[in-house]
């Protein structure tokens, strides 16, 4: 019979296998985008032509006190890229420097030093503009609640400011369906309470990668943002080498949707069907340094396999677990517990072992890793050091007529299948 050879990345090196070719459906891959002419005009055009509202130096004045909601250093947006467009509007308009707030959504995450905050802004935005973190006052006003039950706490100068921006990129988010928009206020400029409310619906029904307007996390996301009044975004979506795709700007709502669309378009691939085994590389380095690093490519990988069937995770994990909430959690309790204990209550790290849990109830998760084997097995996974032994044990356990789809890239591409 003849075979395909396939080839991941593992770590800094790769992984291949041989798969009958009569087995395989295809290899799952982002589409590669039509670039803009440059970044900075694609900015440029977005600002000039926003969508759904004015443009923003029409729709501010001298007076007002401005926040621009930033990205935190974990984030791939390229603030420093998008600032100087937006101020220099500002400027225009006769907003002065000493009256933009630059605020880093941090959400529940460290605080900057001061080198990082002048690395995502740049030296001169830095200099002359306020940078805060949103969560180093600890000043944090109650605005309502939602129709969901989210007490919104967010930073008093978010709510005492006149004009408030939110800036960032567009990706697919596990649980939120997207990130952008809205989401730079709530969680970004948010407290824990709040943080900890909005993503404790995280295992409700809805609560997908690619899902909006039925996400609950991300609806609620959205109906706290109006009751901060976020007035205007500037969103990119990036492509996988994180270049700039598209840039959007006006409405939170209606930019925000465009900028979906063209999400879908660059990382989502439509399927037809869904195969027995879905062989699923979270991409080598850095994305596979540690097993919460990796999550992101389970969780894509499973929209594309059957229930029952069976993934089969490429992911070399040197640091083992990376996050020590994360492996409290996934070793040393069931998984029904680990779900409802983070439905009960959100902890950092403790939602990603609840999103892998969820996967386990309904795949077979296959391992190929560094890491030991009696641990991995504590993790209800099957630990594998070789791709080919993995598949091997695969098409064992399903038959040699099993279909497999391949995921070289699974972190950044989305299966989209509807039965």
């Amino acid at each position: 019979m003849e075979a395909a050879t396939i080839e991941v990345r593992y770590g800094k090196t790769s992984l291949a296998a041989q798969v009958p070719s009569g087995n395989l459906l295809g290899i799952l891959v982002p589409s590669e985008p039509v670039l803009p002419p440059s970044e900075e005009e694609e900015i440029e055009r977005a600002l000039e032509s926003p969508i759904g509202a004015p443009r923003l130096e029409d729709m501010v004045e001298p007076r007002m006190n401005v926040v621009v909601m930033a990205s935190d250093i974990t984030r791939p947006s390229p603030t420093a890229k998008l600032l100087p467009p937006l101020l220099h509007r500002l400027s225009r308009a006769g907003v002065k420097d000493s009256q933009i707030t630059i605020m880093f959504g941090m959400g529940i995450h460290r605080h900057h030093t001061p080198e990082e905050k002048e690395v995502l802004v740049g030296a001169d935005i830095f200099r002359s503009c306020r940078c805060v973190d949103s969560t180093e006052s600890g000043d944090f006003v109650y605005i309502g609640t939602t129709s969901r039950g989210t007490p919104v706490e967010v930073n008093r100068l978010v709510a005492e400011c006149d004009f408030l921006i939110a800036t960032g990129n567009v990706e697919y988010h596990y649980f939120a369906g997207y990130s952008g928009g809205a989401k730079a206020v709530v969680p970004g400029a948010c407290s824990s309470r709040t943080v900890e409310a909005n993503h404790s619906m995280q295992l409700l029904p809805g609560a997908e990668t690619g899902s909006y307007e039925e996400n609950p996390v991300r609806q609620d996301i959205e109906e706290a943002a109006k009751m901060v009044g976020l007035d205007y975004i500037l969103n990119v979506v990036l492509d996988p080498g994180k270049r700039i795709v598209r840039a959007v700007a006006g409405h939170p709502v209606a930019a925000h949707a465009e900028a979906r669309k063209v999400t879908g378009a660059v990382y989502g691939v439509e399927i037809r069907r869904q195969a027995d085994i879905v062989i699923a590389s979270a991409g080598g380095r850095p994305k596979d340094l540690n097993l919460y690093q990796a999550q992101k490519a389970l969780e894509n990988a499973k929209h594309a396999v059957r229930e029952g069937g069976i993934i089969v995770l490429t992911a070399e994990c040197p640091e083992g677990f990376g996050e020590a909430t994360f492996e409290r959690y996934m070793t040393g309790m069931g998984l029904d517990e680990i779900i409802e204990s983070v439905r009960r209550k959100f902890v950092l790290g403790a939602h990603k072992a609840a999103a892998v849990a969820r996967v386990l109830k309904q795949k077979d998760v296959y391992l190929v890793s560094a890491m030991d084997a009696q641990t991995v097995e504590r993790c209800r996974m099957k630990p594998f050091y070789s791709l080919d032994d993995a598949l091997r044990s695969a098409f064992s356990a399903l038959g040699s007529d099993a279909t497999v789809w391949v995921m070289p890239y699974a972190g950044s591409t989305v299966p989209l299948y509807s039965a």
